[in-house]
């Protein structure tokens, strides 16, 4: 009896011992990296709450669905995996540009690095802001490159840490149906937001139903 209950024992270990090591599976060891750009160009982004991202397929599995690789504020995007090949789309009415769900295959192995080209709505460049006092100017140039939807609103933020978008923010300013061309906005900084020792600023524009496209954060103060 005793002998009977000693090979139960020793049966529900290995029954045990299999089941953790089916759950023990290795962790992805390579990196994809790389940036959503423009004409070589990397495309400012709202970097907070993963509000936008790229989609990782991979054919051959029974449950095919795709990894999301979400883009930090500069336009660049990192993705542990394992190595294999690897289908980069953009999501579906996701982003500040055309969603032409153009498709670039990568092999991944170690690390490995990759760009994805879109078209952006609109552009913005030669951003030059100023803080006089309380005052801060910020001008800027818009550039229609595809669709028809016009500017909906341009945005100037500022934030006390190096994160800078409409949600990251201690002070905002809006500018309805700015156009395009060049543009100037001004904001007065509450003494609340000037008593901060570093101080952070961001332009940028937003179409209808997308994110705003973005300049890079420039130190103000």
């Amino acid at each position: 009896m005793r002998l009977n209950k000693f090979y139960i024992l020793i049966f529900a270990l290995a029954v045990l011992v299999a089941g953790c090591g089916k759950d023990n599976y290795d962790e992805p060891s390579s990196m994809l990296m790389g940036k959503v750009v423009y004409n070589g160009e990397a495309i400012g982004v709202k970097g907070t709450g993963s509000a936008v991202q790229l989609e990782l397929w991979q054919d051959g599995y029974d449950l095919y669905t795709s990894i999301p690789v979400y883009l930090t504020q500069d336009g660049s995007f990192s993705a542990s995996l394992f190595d294999g090949t690897y289908k980069l789309v953009s999501k579906s009415g996701n982003g500040p540009w055309v969603s032409a769900q153009d498709t670039v295959v990568v092999t991944v192995k170690g690390s490995t690095t990759v760009d994805y080209p879109v078209t952006p709505f609109y552009t913005v460049s030669n951003e030059n802001f100023s803080l006089s006092g309380s005052t801060l100017t910020a001008t800027f140039n818009v550039a229609q490159v595809s669709g028809s939807q016009s500017v909906e609103r341009a945005i100037l933020v500022v934030n006390k840490t190096s994160f800078v978008d409409e949600t990251a923010q201690i002070q905002r300013v809006d500018l309805t149906d700015p156009g395009t061309g060049q543009i100037t906005m001004t904001m007065t900084l509450s003494d609340d937001v000037l008593s901060n020792a570093t101080l952070n600023a961001r332009v940028g524009v937003k179409i209808s139903g997308r994110e705003a496209i973005y300049s890079l954060v420039q130190n103000i103060k």
